[in-house]
């Protein structure tokens, strides 16, 4: 499928076309079944989207209390760690919106066992999401975000895990990043419902063509791997993020 490309101005206008993707997507999605799996990202770009959707109408208007909140990725230190994914989300989102405790299912990464935390966090995924037709975890909307080096997720470019095809969650040494990270792998993401990248900033304008224009080689564009087998993938871009696209990936 095609993605679909939207550029706005600036990282707070992205934000703002972000939050209204996510808020539609959960209204439809707990319209339509009763609840909505997201995975969230981390690192710095998403900081802003989940500041607004803390905010009104969203703060209102989301079911918050029919999502079931997980993560994409984790670094793995203690959950109050400046450095965690689920330690910044808390702090800009979750704390401030009526989800219930049980909902939010943060990876396990601090765990000693870096792999038991990826094993059991993965046959969690499997108790609480539906499955798909293959067997995998079907989330309803994953969030994504896309690093200056094309990393999703915690997928590095000529690591390992880029290769899983077995696991719905691995964890690794990553060089790049001098830590352990744990991350949902390649099958499982591109099985979700609705995946939303979210990029802004020059830095990342050559990652953002390299996955949407340049040639499908994810070992070392990870971004590239990204295509749903069934879902739909939006990007959001700011002008400095999308500076480098042609409009061959279907700008709009």
């Amino acid at each position: 499928m095609i993605p679909e490309v939207v550029v706005l101005a600036d990282p707070a206008s992205a934000a703002a076309a972000a939050a209204e993707r996510v808020a539609a997507i959960c209204a439809r999605t707990v319209a339509a079944r009763g609840a909505c799996a997201v995975a969230l990202s981390g690192g710095d770009t998403p900081k802003p989207l989940y500041a607004r959707l803390a905010e009104e109408p969203y703060r209102r208007e989301v079911p918050w209390d029919r999502l079931e909140v997980f993560w994409g990725d984790e670094r793995c230190v203690p959950p109050d760690d400046a450095r965690s994914n689920f330690h910044m989300a808390h702090e800009t989102l979750l704390a401030k919106v009526s989800i219930p405790a049980e909902h939010i299912h943060r990876m396990p990464a601090d765990t000693v066992d870096h792999e038991a935390a990826a094993r059991a966090y993965a046959e969690m995924l499997r108790a609480r999401l539906p499955a798909t037709a293959d067997g995998w975890p079907r989330f309803d909307l994953i969030l994504l975000g896309i690093g200056a080096n094309a990393h999703v997720a915690s997928l590095f470019p000529r690591t390992a895990a880029l290769r899983e095809r077995n696991r719905a969650v691995v964890a690794e040494l990553v060089e790049d990043a001098a830590m352990w990270r744990m991350t949902l792998t390649v099958p499982v993401l591109t099985r979700a419902a609705a995946i939303l990248f979210l990029g802004t900033g020059a830095s990342k304008a050559e990652a953002v063509r390299a996955g949407l224009e340049g040639p499908a080689d994810g070992y070392d564009v990870p971004a590239a791997l990204i295509r749903p087998v069934d879902g739909r993938v939006t990007w959001i871009l700011d002008a400095a993020a999308a500076s480098r696209l042609t409009g061959r990936a279907g700008r709009v």
